[in-house]
């Protein structure tokens, strides 16, 4: 479930990436949850 999340923040943010740049505070804090869900999901499978 996290993972999917994950992917999709993170498909969401090279979408905001590619196609805009007024929203750059937005697409940077998109990244920042990716990542954060990404370890968390990698901690959670090592317990």
């Amino acid at each position: 479930m996290l993972y999917t999340i994950a992917v999709i923040l993170v498909v969401l943010w090279l979408i905001g990436l590619v196609s805009s740049y007024t929203m750059g505070g937005l697409i940077h804090i998109l990244l920042a949850i990716a990542v954060i869900v990404i370890l968390l999901q990698v901690i959670n499978e090592r317990k």
